[in-house]
């Protein structure tokens, strides 16, 4: 049976030491929990963009006092007498937040308070009907682990999961009616079969084979999203035109257009919840450096060192799969600066060289690793058939104080340091495809969720992954049809999360380098920009171009 829940940071409070014991907590992005002497006592429970200054807020003395020395009865939540231990986790985005406080939430209140408290509600699916024996096609919010193969989704609202229903029903013709079917002969029907959008299976106007058929190239369409019904009409529309057959083709081509029109209603995400799996990056909280300063009232308790630069360079890396999210592993965009700036400035050969800057096999603190461990580890990721123990682990970043043992809790969420360092190769594709792998062993490790979790799991990531694009921080990445990750967009990805967008182009003074006769290459891009000599243009004279002959006559 999984361990409990807890939270990375433990520390004892005292009213007399109040400043000294907050001076030890970060001023970062993170989630804490405050308890009480009692061990059945209810946490105080939040996450914050400032753990310190949020905590100075809830155990700062009282702003006023009474001639006696007791505090005066104020408006403003203050715990400094009731909370006896300071517990926390420092994450490095919101993404991270939200999940460590669901976790948290759930190990504290169980998981219906969870999702009160987080206001989390099950997102929309459809679901085919497979295994009755009249399918049908319906919007819904509830899901069973029986209908987890025949449910596709999650998508952002009822109205759009219905949109999308409706629009791909118009293109077959299965049955929309909701009640269980009584076949007779003399059976009425329904609109739907009169005017030829229904196989009428309730009168008996089909076989049961026919119907069955039908019912199987709509969750081939729901599977493909709608690749299987446009590779159909377009093959029906070459042999018409090869035919001569140019009205038939032209009706064939506006079929093809309204497929395409109900698949395009669908987001990316929408697929078999069952195999649903993405890859969310985002960006990674930098580990605090071991050694100390002398702490002020207001001031940081540590210091950046070169160690803890280089790991600021690391993007956070979760994974969706198997019903959970798993995470997080850091990666190291170490090697991809290059490609990123060679993007940005374009293909120009001037530009290639800085692809042919050294990259160390290992960075400080780090243990080398052999490039064909990395390497078959990713291989076995990639050809689906991962098998056997993680790599050992080894000592992560030293935490903000004495770290707590990070055990795979109830929910499946590990916290903590990442369970093994992807070793920094000279390939960085090795690395990605190692964390992949990574992320892969401890989702199939952990205990399979239950559909309520699924359902909390799947609201988490919905309520991120539909938010505006200028809105959701971080990105994420589905995988390739054939089931594999696409490496090289997952590195350029972690590059943009940790390096942020291109910077802009600084205006020229083009007039000032007319003067100089010299000229401007890639302007604005640091380490690419250069300043060259302007040539004259090249003008052929009208003499060289009279022929020699004509000359002489």
């Amino acid at each position: 049976m999984s361990s409990a829940f807890e939270f990375l940071n433990r520390l004892a409070f005292l009213s007399a030491t109040a400043d000294q014991i907050l001076r030890e907590i970060p001023s970062a992005p993170g989630v804490f929990a405050l308890r009480g002497e009692a061990a059945n006592s209810e946490p105080y429970l939040t996450r914050t963009a400032d753990l310190r200054r949020r905590l100075r807020r809830l155990l700062a003395p009282p702003e006023a006092l009474n001639e006696d020395g007791t505090p005066v009865l104020s408006r403003r939540l203050n715990l400094r007498e009731k909370v006896r231990f300071i517990e926390w986790t420092r994450t490095g985005s919101d993404f991270e937040s939200t999940l460590i406080l669901y976790c948290a939430t759930r190990d504290a209140f169980g998981p219906e308070q969870a999702r009160k408290r987080l206001r989390l509600h099950a997102p929309y699916f459809l679901r085919i009907t497979t295994q009755h024996e009249h399918p049908r096609v319906y919007s819904t919010n509830k899901l069973s682990l029986r209908s987890l193969p025949e449910t596709f989704g999650p998508f952002p609202s009822r109205a759009a999961a219905e949109r999308y229903c409706d629009a791909v029903l118009d293109l077959f013709k299965l049955r929309r009616c909701y009640e269980d079917l009584q076949v007779h002969p003399d059976h009425p029907g329904c609109a739907y079969g009169e005017m030829n959008k229904c196989l009428a299976p309730c009168k008996q106007a089909c076989t049961p084979a026919v119907y069955a058929t039908e019912a199987a190239r709509v969750h081939a369409f729901f599977t493909t999203r709608g690749e299987s019904l446009l590779l159909e009409v377009a093959q029906q529309r070459e042999a018409a035109s090869e035919a001569m057959d140019f009205e038939q083709a032209a009706a064939l081509h506006k079929q093809w257009e309204r497929v395409k029109a109900a698949a395009t209603l669908a987001d990316e995400l929408v697929r078999p919840v069952a195999s649903l799996r993405a890859v969310i990056l985002q960006e990674a909280s930098p580990p605090p450096s071991p050694d100390p300063i002398a702490p002020g009232p207001d001031s940081a308790t540590w210091v950046s060192s070169p160690a803890s630069h280089a790991n600021l360079e690391e993007a956070a890396v979760f994974l969706l799969a198997h019903g959970r999210i798993v995470g997080p592993e850091r990666l190291s965009t170490l090697g991809v600066r290059a490609v990123r700036e060679q993007t940005a400035v374009g293909s120009s050969l001037f530009a290639q060289p800085l692809m042919l800057a050294a990259v160390p096999l290992a960075e400080p603190g780090i243990p080398q690793s052999h490039p064909h461990e990395a390497s078959s580890l990713a291989q076995r990721e990639t050809d689906g058939n991962t098998a056997g123990n993680p790599p050992a682990s080894q000592p992560g970043p030293p935490g903000d104080s004495a770290p707590l043992s990070s055990p795979a809790n109830e929910t499946g969420f590990i916290l903590g340091p990442p369970s093994a360092v992807a070793p920094v190769t000279l390939n960085p594709e090795d690395r990605a495809r190692t964390v992949l792998a990574q992320l892969s062993i401890r989702a199939e490790a952990s205990a399979a969720p239950d559909i309520y979790e699924l359902c909390d799991y799947l609201a988490l990531f919905r309520r991120w992954y539909y938010r505006p694009e200028k809105q959701r921080a971080g990105e994420v990445f589905l995988p390739n049809p054939d089931g594999s990750w696409p490496v090289r967009r997952i590195l350029n990805g972690a590059a943009r999360v940790v390096l942020g967008p291109p910077p802009e182009v600084s205006p020229v003074d083009r007039e000032a380098a007319k003067a100089l006769k010299t000229k401007v290459i890639h302007p604005g891009r640091e380490g690419v920009e250069r300043v060259v000599p302007a040539l004259p243009k090249r003008t052929r004279s009208r003499k060289a171009m009279i022929p020699t002959d004509v000359m002489e006559n």
